[in-house]
């Protein structure tokens, strides 16, 4: 799954049905078995085989269904317990081979638990037997369970049909053992609207024309698989299809925008063809599609459906009015990223949401190396330091979590999808991968596919597989990074140097955020080291301390190729001695000590103003991915002086002093054969320098603006989207009127929600206020008005935090029902005001359940480093300001 932008989730409530209805039963039995899954239902049966017929009403947003359940009783029982959410069940039955079926004598739903228990009044012993049951559900808005989309096509108004069952959103369609430990196979059929189609995880096995004028799709049967992996799409959609190693690969979107998929298909055929030699096995079903639908979610941008992947449509299609550098990268990344899960997450799966970062981290970190490896002209490989640092801004504070973390709940499970699994995962990977050798890491993955190909895994059976290809020991590391939470520090000594060769002494601490006298914990750390311009070695850090000795002499850089997951923080000697020869490192390197720079300073751990220092030193020509990081750095220091127009207003003035050259040197418009990372720093200086008040920027976002109706070359694709960003951020109450009326024009569904949210975006606060007022409203669609409110947030998060609590049942309604209880939290996160810690616990502790608080902790340890950051660094700032004017 990709994460959306705004990572969120929750339980819904259980609609009661119309047979016998009990009290709420009590807790099912929870065991701890053998493979040490954890499981939120009886261990008493297992599924083999779902034939699942379903009868989707669109117009109503209701649905029938039967499910057939092919299941193995394994300890005598006299009931069965299963997954069901929002289902109303009319009849429920259980046969045996030559035995007449038995209907339950009553089902009891359990709304807090999300179950339904079938009781038949008699034991019920070992043996094989089949479960049939029949129930209607709701269809919903937004995207968990089965959810339609509506959006505009042609002027017309459409509806399409949609599944998202990641991660316990199955049990809302088919009453099932919704837990990734219960794989099993699945035979669908559905009964549809003609001149519709229907998609699903395997091919259609048959369709057959009704009387009454519908048609009855079957879809051949599924290879074993979790519950979550399910899919069925139903819509007016068309398909192109190429095909791969024998494959059918599809993509299917609304009607009249295949054309903009071309470029996802063409993706999908190289990063299918790279990995089935990578991981030694053909992808095993006849086809693989991507759906591409209108709308969007605060949880996730796709989702690795096998053989039938979901994706919103702003990360999969190209519209050649606004496509940028930026949103190509996107959809190839998406591909390469869900593609990954085909094997790690569909064909091998996790036993449990502990391990959730096995699927997570893995397709993480291989959708970056096959971007590096398919696109190099991309410069991906530098991308490394966005995932480290991404991954650390959470791991470093109080809040964070292991890797590997212990889940019990559902709505544990559904705030797993996190920075620590997702980056933190994939910067782990890389490190290792990187400790033991590309070949290496490659034959222990191999290993791994080919042995559980089908079946289930802890992250042990992982390690176990690469060890054993590398001959290195790496459980003992991988432990260390993945079982404890946290960020290694590495303290670089000053270098000696002694008959041609240098020694550094190199100490373990902890580094963190928030917990100033914390005690470190220890891992055992592989550090690479070079000479600047010289050359490399290695050792591993165990025990707190250890000492690298290079050829040559000379400043001494650490963590050089950043592949390793800790902070390096040099004496003042060797700070300086790599500040002076910075324009020599390579730009992965130099983006590196940028960011361990920046960290360390805002933290404490040395003077903040450090980081100003060395970006007064970058050269104008770096690499664009380097001042694409700078710019982004500067804008937040931006951020962080809200409230403060005087020290602003030096701030700024430095900050643009340094980009305003860089975009003088870049310019507006592309130059013919130019890198494709200029495309990204160009929109980065832009919004920055927007962001910041630049003249000379604002000016030409506005002429641009001004133009944009009657001079096509005034806002092409790829000034589009940063020349929209100034003016959104700068607008007056007529732009703001002018940037509604085209959204209201729109007709894309795509461009049409892009729009509304830059609504949101302005720095005025009573545009602010008319934004969160229109989200309330159905206007920008079921699935935007979210997004409006979250775009408010970035730059007003107290009056959005306020007034969504204020309209929460309101506000509810257009959230996804797994995003409910991440949503607010993530509102308040970029506050800087400490009364907003008590308005979080104050929510927290009127609508969280207790598990369900991990998103709102984050939040409040995000403030409070905030507001320690505004007290004590930006004074060490202006100070150096005053100084360097």
């Amino acid at each position: 799954m990709q994460r959306s932008l705004m990572s969120i989730a929750v339980m819904a409530a259980l609609a009661l049905g119309p047979v016998p209805i009990h009290a709420a039963a009590s807790s099912p039995t929870r065991s701890q078995p053998a493979a040490l899954q954890t499981t939120q239902l009886p261990r008493n049966a297992v599924p083999t085989h779902y034939a699942v017929s379903l009868t989707p009403d669109a117009a109503t947003r209701t649905f029938s269904a039967t499910v057939v359940i092919s299941l193995d009783i394994t300890e005598a029982t006299d009931r069965l317990v299963l997954n069901a959410a929002d289902l109303a069940f009319s009849s429920a039955a259980l046969s045996a081979a030559g035995q007449p079926a038995q209907a339950a004598t009553a089902i009891d739903l359990d709304a807090a638990q999300q179950t339904a228990t079938f009781r038949f009044g008699r034991r019920l012993p070992v043996g094989s037997y089949q479960l049939k049951l029949a129930y209607t559900g709701l269809i919903g808005t937004q995207a968990a369970g089965l959810f339609a989309l509506d959006y505009q096509n042609g002027g017309a108004s459409k509806r399409a049909l949609y599944t998202q069952f990641e991660n316990s959103e199955a049990r809302r369609v088919i009453p099932s053992w919704d837990e990734p430990f219960y794989k099993a196979t699945f035979a669908l059929e559905a009964t549809i609207p003609a001149g519709q189609m229907a998609v699903s995880n395997m091919p259609v096995a048959a369709t057959t024309r009704l009387a009454d004028g519908r048609e009855l799709v079957r879809f051949a049967t599924t290879p074993r698989m979790s519950t979550y992996l399910l899919f069925f799409g139903l819509g007016e959609f068309e398909r192109a299809t190429a095909t791969e190693g024998g494959t059918e690969i599809g993509v299917i979107t609304q009607k009249g925008t295949l054309g903009q998929a071309q470029f996802a298909l063409d993706s999908s055929r190289a990063v299918l063809r790279e990995y089935n030699d990578y991981f030694g096995v053909n992808y095993p079903l006849p086809k693989l599609d991507n759906i591409g639908a209108p709308g969007q979610s605060q949880f996730f941008s796709a989702m690795e459906n096998w053989g039938a992947i979901f994706t919103f449509e702003y990360a999969i299609l190209l519209d050649p009015r606004t496509a940028t550098q930026s949103n190509r990268e996107g959809a190839f990344v998406t591909a390469a990223h869900e593609i990954a899960h085909q094997w790690f997450g569909n064909l091998v799966t996790m036993a449990w949401w502990d391990d959730l970062w096995l699927n997570e981290g893995f397709a993480s970190w291989m959708e970056s190396r096959t971007t590096a490896r398919l696109h190099p002209e991309w410069d991906w490989h530098l991308h490394a330091v966005h995932t480290r640092e991404g991954a650390m801004s959470s791991d470093a504070l109080a809040s964070t979590h292991p890797v590997v973390q212990r889940i019990a709940t559902v709505e544990q499970a559904s705030q797993a999808f996190d920075n620590i699994t997702y980056q933190k995962g994939e910067a782990v990977i890389r490190m290792l991968e990187d400790y033991v050798g590309a070949d290496a890491w490659r034959d222990g993955v191999r290993a791994y596919i080919t042995a559980h190909a089908y079946g289930n895994t802890v992250s042990d059976d992982l390690w176990r597989a690469v060890e054993k290809a590398a001959h290195k020991p790496v459980t003992a590391i991988a432990h260390d990074f993945t079982l404890q939470p946290g960020v290694p520090l590495i303290r670089v000594a000053d270098a000696v140097c002694r008959n041609g060769q240098t020694t550094i002494a190199l100490t373990q601490g902890e580094f963190s955020q928030d917990q100033d006298h914390k005690k470190p914990l220890s891992w055992r750390v592989p550090v690479i080291a070079r000479t600047v311009g010289g050359a490399t070695a290695r050792t591993v850090v165990a025990g707190g301390k250890a000492s690298l000795t290079l050829p040559g002499c000379g400043a001494v850089l650490v963590n050089a190729g950043q592949s390793g997951y800790y902070r390096t923080q040099y004496s003042s000697k060797g700070f300086a001695a790599l500040a002076q020869r910075f324009a020599e490192l390579p730009a992965i390197d130099q983006m590196g000590l940028l960011a361990d720079t920046n960290a360390l300073g805002m933290s404490g751990h040395m003077p903040a103003s450090s980081y100003l220092a060395l970006v007064a030193t970058t050269p104008v020509d770096a690499a664009p991915q380097v001042w694409e990081d700078i710019a982004g750095t500067l804008a937040g220091l931006h951020a962080s002086y809200e409230g403060k127009p005087e020290q602003r207003a030096v701030f700024d003035s430095f900050a643009r002093a340094r980009l305003a050259p860089v975009l003088a040197r870049v310019g507006w418009t592309a130059a013919a054969g130019e890198a494709a990372p200029l495309a990204n720093l160009r929109s980065a200086l832009i919004t920055a320098l927007g962001e910041m008040g630049e003249p000379g920027v604002l000016a030409e976002a506005r002429r641009r603006f001004a133009l944009r109706n009657s001079d096509q070359d005034a806002m092409p694709a790829a000034l589009r989207r940063p020349v929209l960003d100034v003016v959104a951020i700068n607008a007056d109450a007529a732009t703001w009127d002018a940037l509604l009326a085209e959204a209201r024009a729109e007709q894309a569904s795509m461009v049409k929600a892009e729009l509304y949210a830059l609504l949101g975006a302005g720095r005025d606060p009573a545009l602010a206020q008319r934004a969160l007022d229109l989200a309330l409203t159905d206007e920008a669609g079921a699935t935007s008005s979210a997004s409006i409110i979250s775009q408010v947030a970035s730059r007003h998060p107290d009056l959005a935090f306020d007034f969504a609590v204020a309209h929460r049942e309101q506000v509810e309604k257009k959230i996804d029902a797994t995003s409910r209880s991440r949503f607010y939290p993530g509102l308040a996160r970029r506050s800087a005001d400490p009364a907003m810690v008590d308005k979080l616990n104050a929510y927290a502790n009127r609508y969280l359940a207790a598990d369900a608080r991990g998103d709102a902790r984050i939040a409040i340890a995000s403030i409070q480093y905030r507001v320690k950051v505004r007290k004590q660094r930006l004074p060490e700032i202006d100070a150096w300001l005053a100084k360097h004017r």
